[in-house]
Formats: C-alpha cells, structure tokens, sequence
C-alpha cells in the first residue's frame, strides 16, 4: 500500500468516526442511559499483580452497553424513519437496547432472531417492546431476512457494531472512564463484531495517544485477531462468552481496528469460565462471559499487565441463571473445593463404611454416592463407587487422595476437562 493511499484511508476511517462524535453522542444519550461508575478492585489488583479499575455497564438497565450505541443511532434518526420503525438482526444484547429505548421514543422496533434462538432471550425481547420474528437457523438467514425486510416494508437497519454511529456511543464508555479514572495506562476491551472497542479506542488515542489498546476474543471465536494478525484460524464453537461469538467482524470496525487498537489477544473457555466466577465471588457482581472476557486477558497475561492501571470493561450481565450456576461449580470443582473420587471396592459389608470413615478423618464432606456394579470391567464381586465431596481447600483433598492410597484403595479424581 502506497503512503498516499494509506493517509487517505486514515483520514477516511477518521471522518467516519472521531472524539467530537463520540462527545456528540454522550450529550445526547446523557439521562437517558446510566453513567455507571468506574471502580478500583483492590482484591482483584492484589491477585493479578495490575492496578484494576472496573467499568460497570453491566448494571444498565438492559445489563449491557448496547444500549448506548443503539439510543445513539435512533436519536439520528429523521421523523420519517422514526414513523416507519427500525429493523435488526439480533439474539442478543443490541436487540434488548434497541427494543428498550425504540419503545421509549415511540419507534417501533422490529428484531429478526433465528428460530434456534433461547425462548427467554424472546420474552426478554419482547418484554422491553420490541416485535420479534423468528426466522432461519443460523444467525445468517436471520440477518439476510432482516435486510429483506429493511427493504420491503422501508425500515432502518441498526446495526449491532458496524455503523459509526452506533460505535460512536459505544464510545462514551470511555469518556466515562477517563473522567472517573485519568491515568489509565491501558484499556482491555472485549471483542465482537468491534463497536466498542472501534469507539473506546477513538476516544482513547484523541484523549491520550499513549494510553494501550488491548482486545480480547475468545479463542473459539478469532474474528477479528485473524484479520489483523493475516492469520488463518477455525471460528465457531460453544463459548461462554456468546455476546463475542461474532463469525464475521465488521467492514468499518476493522478499519479503526487496524489503525487505533495495539494489539488483540485470546482466551480460552477454562479463564472466561474462571473470570465469571471470581468477579462474582470478588465483587459481587453478575457478569456474561464476554463481560469478563478483559479480566480473563489480565490473569491470562499477568506479565503483560503487571504493576499497569488497567481498565476493564464489564460490558453486560445477561446470563442464564443455570448456566452461571454451572460456571461456579465448574470453578469449585478446577480449585479442588468440590470433587469427584473413583474408588474400586469389593462388593462386601463394611466396604463404603471404611472408606466413609477416611473422609469424616479428614473432615471433608460426602455430597453425593454412587455405586456402579453393571456397566464396569470389574470382576462380579466388586464395585466403582463415585464420591462427590466438598473440601476447604485442594490441600485437604490431596490428603484425603493419600491417605485412601496409602491404605490400598485404587482412587482417581474425575477432572474436568
């Protein structure tokens, strides 16, 4: 790419979206959205080994700053389009942000979802306003049915991340930040289809040039990290952190990407699982895997970030209540508090007696006992019996483990994998 080529697409990418876009935007969204605080997390600082601040969108009113970008672009609307409505194709939080404050203004709002989609994101959906209309299977043949329908009934198409305007409020995330906290040496955002990041790096590099840039996207899901590294990566899978499970990132965001952000990292499904969980027991605060994706980052790099004030974006809430019930006791479970023991027995009186009395020795208690006498390649006459049991620490455990080894038993561990 020539020097002239490459300064008009800067100057091209700039005019699609700059600081005084972004102030614009939170004047006009100001009242209408919450100015959720930017806090200091001294436990999480002292586990990471950086400075973290925490920004909590997760407690605006539709748990996510979605909303932020979506009231944005439909205060930019003109009257007749406010008069037609607005279309979208989303199962997620732009969907409930849009709904929200579309049904506030009187714009009606129509979001296409996939027939696949989970009956509570409908019904979360719909209880904030909004018309949904299930169509296709895949997010894809949603999103090409909404574009058909922008056309023939003359809605507005809002997109989720890919229009400045949108990116634009996404943006007063950050303006809010560098109020609350000024000296930010490096901002961690996590990324989708890139609107908020696209619009916290504007605001970033206009306030302080020197100020970092990280992304993070789940490793199942490397979008964006693949079109900016040049690299060539499988995308799909079952992530927790499903509001950045984006297969195709956005033509605009890409561009400010590539010119604004630093760099972009991965993160495995075992950190996101383990960012959830702490941020919860830590902060008593609910958050989506994506939401936790930037804390996810730091633990993942500690070197990277050590002795750094880091700003973290809690960018929603919006979790399945059995899901998350998984997630804790999957981290449970990872730090040795709960576990799964396989014991080999003989089948005879006494035999779970004697083992039950090594674990009440070691004070860790039984939860749940199962015997396994048919599916097993034991002789007739003998058993696996699988102990769940709750332990303080994975210390205790491991002396549990030793003591049953050392008196003879044949004994495992069930690990998640």
């Amino acid at each position: 790419m020539s020097e002239n080529k490459a300064a008009r697409d800067v100057a091209s990418v700039t005019d699609k979206l700059n600081i005084d876009d972004v102030r614009a935007a939170a004047a006009r969204i100001e009242g209408a959205v919450v100015r959720t605080r930017t806090m200091h997390s001294k436990t999480l600082s002292d586990i990471t080994g950086a400075d973290i601040w925490l920004k909590f969108e997760n407690l605006q009113f539709t748990a996510a700053y979605k909303e932020r970008g979506a009231l944005n672009a439909l205060l930019l609307l003109t009257e007749e389009q406010r008069q037609r409505g607005v279309i979208a194709a989303s199962a997620g939080n732009h969907s409930q942000g849009l709904s929200y404050h579309g049904t506030r203004l009187g714009v009606p709002v129509t979001i296409v979802m996939p027939r696949t989609t989970p009956t509570v994101k409908v019904m979360q959906t719909e209880s904030v306003g909004g018309n949904v209309v299930l169509e296709g299977e895949t997010f894809d043949e949603a999103y090409a049915h909404a574009r058909k329908l922008e056309q023939e009934l003359g809605l507005t198409f809002v997109h989720p991340f890919d229009d400045p305007n949108v990116a634009a409020g996404q943006g007063t995330v950050a303006l809010e930040m560098f109020e609350d906290a000024p000296d930010l040496d490096v901002l961690v955002v996590p990324i989708g289809g890139g609107g908020l990041i696209s619009g916290m790096a504007t605001v970033a590099k206009a306030l302080r040039p020197d100020v970092e840039v990280v992304g993070v996207q789940a490793q199942l899901f490397p979008s964006m990290y693949s079109h900016i590294k040049g690299e060539e990566r499988d995308c799909g899978g079952d992530t927790l952190a499903e509001g950045i499970a984006v297969k195709a990132p956005g033509e605009f965001t890409r561009q400010i990407i590539a010119e604004l952000v630093d760099d972009i990292v991965l993160v495995d499904e075992e950190e996101l699982e383990s960012a959830v969980a702490l941020l919860l027991q830590i902060e008593k605060t609910v958050v989506e895997g994506a939401g936790a994706a930037g804390l996810a980052a730091v633990r993942s790099f500690p070197e990277r970030f050590a002795g750094r004030k880091v700003g973290l974006v809690l960018c929603g809430g919006n979790i399945d209540t059995r899901l998350l019930a998984n997630v804790l006791l999957r981290d449970l479970a990872r730090s040795g508090r709960l576990a799964r023991l396989r014991i080999t027995l003989q089948d005879r009186p006494g035999a779970l007696f004697k083992v039950m009395k090594e674990f009440d020795d070691h004070n860790v208690n039984i939860l749940e006992i199962y015997h396994h006498r048919i599916f097993t390649n034991l002789p007739a006459k003998g058993l696996v019996t699988d102990i769940e049991c709750e332990a303080r620490d994975r210390n205790q455990l491991q002396a549990l483990l030793k003591s049953l080894r050392d008196k003879g038993y044949s004994v495992n561990e069930v690990e998640i994998n």
